[in-house]
């Protein structure tokens, strides 16, 4: 069968993790206090308070709440309460020019290129889709959003686990064997073979000591799809 989609992580895949760490992460612990003083009482960030609070258990007005999401931000968890929130508080950085999100230069033609040659393109991360969707639509390569075809978080289950490619393959209706995986963490690309996904290594920086089988390359200019 031939190719018919390509899910992307972002981080170390499209887009340098420097600037999720080094800059996206600060600007998500300087506001997120205030953000939640402010916002506390609206629904959606209220119900992401009330899943922190559950899982500490503690009141959601209790200033432990803040006190885990700022640490789970420090230990950098793939916690999807905070994945959600700091997909808002990034909205207003976003909206407002603080920042524009990172890409590699070699990635806006490329995923234009598999566009144009009618391929599906997905994201699958463990931000938040309202986080990926900010992302990809004010990068410093401008509007990238419409290149893509749908989006994935951690609410369909960790990358590492080969249940929640499992899920996505339901969700855009193909077979594992027509979509390819493109990540930098060998660990995700192990779960998404296990459920039957084409799969590549993004090495961007240093050669992966281990890449347990997975074919590797430099960028996406040197992507050759399986035929």
């Amino acid at each position: 069968m031939s190719l018919r989609a390509i899910i992307t992580d972002i981080e170390g895949t499209t887009s340098s993790i420097d600037f999720v760490h080094k800059v996206l992460f600060p600007y998500s612990r300087a506001a997120l206090p205030g953000f939640v003083n402010e916002r506390r009482e609206d629904p959606e960030v209220r119900r992401w308070l009330q899943q922190v609070a559950d899982e500490v258990g503690c009141g959601v007005d209790d200033p432990q709440v803040v006190d885990t999401l700022l640490h789970w931000i420090d230990i950098d968890r793939k916690h999807t309460a905070l994945k959600a929130l700091q997909g808002l508080i990034w909205e207003s950085g976003y909206v407002q020019g603080e920042f524009r999100a990172h890409v590699y230069p070699d990635v806006p033609d490329v995923l234009r290129a598999w566009r144009d040659a009618g391929l599906r393109l997905y994201v699958y991360s463990s931000g938040s889709v309202a986080a990926q969707k900010l992302f990809f639509g004010h990068s410093e390569a401008g509007d990238l959003l419409p290149l893509f075809d749908g989006h994935f978080d951690t609410t369909v289950g960790g990358k590492r686990e080969a249940e929640s490619y499992r899920r996505i393959l339901e969700a855009i209706g193909l077979p594992g064997g027509e979509v390819l995986f493109l990540s930098d963490v060998v660990a995700e690309l192990d779960a998404a073979r296990e459920a039957g996904l084409h799969t590549l290594l993004l090495e961007r920086g240093e050669p992966v000591a281990d890449r347990n089988g997975h074919p590797a390359v430099r960028d996406f200019h040197g992507i050759t799809l399986p035929a």
